[in-house]
Order: C-alpha cells, then structure tokens, then sequence
C-alpha cells in the first residue's frame, strides 16, 4: 500500500518562505542539510507531519521557474477571513477576494507563497 508523505518545493530564502507558511498554521519541523548543497526544511499543520519539504540550495540567487504544469496545494482553513488578516498583515495579499464555485460550496482563495508558489485557502 503506498502513502503520499510529502511534497518539495525549491525556495531562495529559508526564513522568509518558513514564516509565510507560519502565518497559514504550519510549524518548522527539522532542517536537514545536505552537504555543503543545500538544506531540507520540513513544515507540518500541528499533528499532522512533515508533509512541506522547503529545499534551500546554496549558492542560488535567481528564482526558480514554476513552470506551466505545477498548480497549487491546497490547505482547508478554520476561519478564512483571519488567514487573510494574519497574511495582510505580513503584505500578503489574495489574488482576489475570497469566493465560491458553486452555490452552497466552500469558500476559497488563492494566495503565493514568497517564491510565488500557488497555495488555495479553503474554509471548512
């Protein structure tokens, strides 16, 4: 039987990217370095594990290339709007307004992550 444990992201500030994810409920967990290469920073929701591997390389400046294909995560929240008031606060904003698909649905919205990775809010 196989379990998902975990995604990676690469990122250009270790402290900079650990703090925004701080904002959405996350914890920092363990760095592990890899060599003179790089360092792994693992996040988790309290309880709940590693489940965000932050990979810092040293050594790199310039941003990574998202590409086309990758989407975003998604994150189920207690209360949306105190999220978005946590994120203000830190000048993190949405890419607009909260919303929902259909009548009844939840409520989402979309935020980046510093390195500019998409994460989608959804209230529970």
């Amino acid at each position: 039987m196989a379990e998902l444990i975990h995604t990676c992201y690469r990122i250009t500030e270790i402290d900079r990217s650990v703090g925004f994810y701080k904002h959405l409920g996350f914890e920092e967990l363990r760095r592990m370095p890899i060599g003179d290469e790089a360092i792994n920073v693992f996040i988790g929701l309290p309880g709940d594990g590693p489940r965000l591997e932050l990979t810092f390389n040293h050594g790199r400046a310039e941003p990574y290339e998202i590409g086309t294909g990758y989407g975003h995560i998604a994150i189920l929240v207690a209360d949306l709007d105190a999220i978005l008031v946590r994120l203000a606060a830190a000048q993190i904003e949405p890419e607009r307004p909260p919303y929902t698909i259909r009548a009844g649905g939840s409520r989402i919205c979309f935020v980046r992550d510093p390195d500019g990775y998409r994460v989608e809010l959804i209230e529970r």
